[in-house]
């Protein structure tokens, strides 16, 4: 019951000059160890730090020299302007992307000896990069990772009027409008991780892929390892052998299958002719 991590979160209102929390914490910390905080950096840096860690690439010479002028200027409006630039830059999301992939251990194949490929996979990486383009609130992001799916097939059942023929017919041509389409895409994540079921047997290779699953599921959504709490409670988390199976049990229906989904309007198709030939 004292572990800071499973505790909920509380808003903590910035103290004393600290603009918000975060700044704060460093406050208090410079403070304890007797350092003073570094003076502001120039705006050539400023902007080649910020250009950096948003887009992943450094700003161009005219960029640097607009900032400048600005900066001189109206610092604190050219701060602003500068980071809303960034931030609306396609390139934002390309860069942001790459992080959330390395978590969900985003592959175009499924590793070992056969290493099989993925040849859709791509279409969940460019979800991942529109979600951080379009600033997707972070509870809808994880629900169409983990359900998609079921949004798509609620969404569907709703238009059919709970026709379940329909419903079969919209599975089988791939019958999903735009939005639909996007929660499919999505549940790519859980597709992601190894895969190879050559010499083992069926039902392990699944067992297998399911167990991964859950304990990918433990460290990309609640930062710990769930695999480790299969076989016994946690001695000092407030993870029980029962939240495994809750959670195994989740995801005991889940099917590798290759799903029609109609392309979006932004999905970039370009060179697909030539590739096929």
């Amino acid at each position: 019951a004292d572990v800071w991590a499973f505790q909920p979160l509380k808003k903590v209102a910035p103290a004393g000059k600290a603009s918000n929390p975060i700044d704060q914490f460093h406050g208090e910390r410079l403070a304890a160890a007797k350092v003073d905080s570094a003076p502001q950096a120039d705006p050539r840096t400023l902007i080649r730090r910020a250009t950096l860690d948003l887009i992943g690439l450094p700003p161009t010479p005219a960029e640097i020299d607009s900032f400048v002028a600005a900066w001189k200027q109206n610092s604190e409006q050219a701060w602003l302007a500068l980071i809303d630039r960034l931030l609306a830059s396609p390139h934002y999301g390309e860069r942001w992307a790459q992080h959330w992939l390395d978590v969900a251990r985003y592959a175009d194949t499924g590793g070992y000896s056969n290493d099989y490929e993925r040849s859709n996979m791509w279409r969940y990486r460019d979800y991942v990069i529109r979600a951080f383009n379009n600033d997707k609130p972070y509870n809808q992001f994880i629900i169409e990772q983990l359900a998609g799916d079921e949004l798509a097939d609620a969404s569907v059942r709703k238009r059919a009027n709970g026709n379940e023929q329909k419903m079969r017919q919209a599975r089988l041509k791939g019958d999903y409008n735009e939005q639909e389409s996007e929660w499919i895409v999505a549940t790519g994540f859980l597709r992601m991780g190894p895969w190879d079921n050559a010499m083992v047997k069926s039902e392990e290779a699944r067992q297998i892929y399911l167990d991964d699953l859950v304990n990918s599921v433990g460290q990309t959504f609640l930062s710990t390892t769930m695999r480790c709490f299969k076989c016994h409670d946690h001695k000092f988390d407030p993870l029980p052998t029962r939240d495994y199976y809750r959670v195994y049990a989740a995801f005991a229906g889940t099917q590798m299958a290759e799903r029609p989904v109609p392309f979006m309007k932004g999905e970039n198709r370009k060179h697909f002719d030539e590739g096929k030939a």
